[in-house]
């Protein structure tokens, strides 16, 4: 189960991570979970170039590893690149000293401030230790002070029982300015990615919004 447009009581329950961004400008975050891979981010990123738009990868380590040259790509394109952990752990089923290490074990290779939990499961004692510079079992967590980044538009398009035209449509009709919307560049999402995504860029380009990457400071 899941909802397609985080609801308000989360951000409220919720305050320190990060939904949307808040703006009156005609700006879209378009962020891309589990990369990368080696087919659907080269597809990704071909697709937002001819846009002109930009986004944040959120991408696991141990991918990372194994696609480094595409990793440098994202890079090297303009875009941002956030932490979400080296084996893409669920914060709800580990404790905490395995799930900082995963995070600091992915951090040796993505250089970023940025992160995103998994599932968007993450208990508060875990955002606690990202978010701060406190000690864990005597060692400095790597990279602390994370900017833990939710989202305000889940796409779907990692659920097997939706079309794509049905995640198309999620997008279209929940997004507004200045929200945060979760793609997948992932072999399971790419059938209903390849779909979406040019739709997507193109409605809201028509529509005269940019698209820009997450930064942070």
């Amino acid at each position: 189960m899941y909802l397609v447009s985080t609801p308000k009581l989360l951000r409220v329950l919720y305050p320190t991570l990060i939904w949307q961004i808040d703006t009156q400008d005609k700006c879209l975050y378009l962020t891309f979970d589990d990369g990368p891979h080696e087919t659907a981010t080269p597809f990704v990123l071909d697709t937002l170039k001819q846009f002109y738009a930009k986004a944040t990868f959120f991408c696991i380590g141990k991918n990372v590893y194994k696609h480094r040259a595409l990793f440098e790509r994202i890079i090297a394109e303009g875009h941002s690149v956030g932490n979400h952990t080296q084996n893409h752990a669920n914060g709800w089923d580990n404790n905490n000293y395995y799930y900082i290490k995963d995070v600091q074990v992915a951090g040796e290779v993505i250089p970023s401030n940025l992160f995103r939990p998994p599932y968007g499961r993450i208990k508060r004692s875990q955002i606690k230790l990202l978010q701060e510079s406190d000690s864990f079992e005597g060692d400095e967590v790597a990279n602390s002070g994370y900017h833990i980044i939710m989202w305000s538009v889940l796409s779907g398009d990692f659920d097997n029982s939706i079309s794509k035209e049905k995640c198309l449509k999620n997008v279209l009709k929940n997004t507004k300015n200045g929200s945060i919307i979760v793609f997948h560049d992932s072999a399971k999402a790419f059938n209903k990615l390849e779909y979406a995504l040019p739709k997507t860029l193109e409605h809201f380009s028509k529509a005269g919004y940019q698209f820009k990457a997450i930064e942070l400071k």
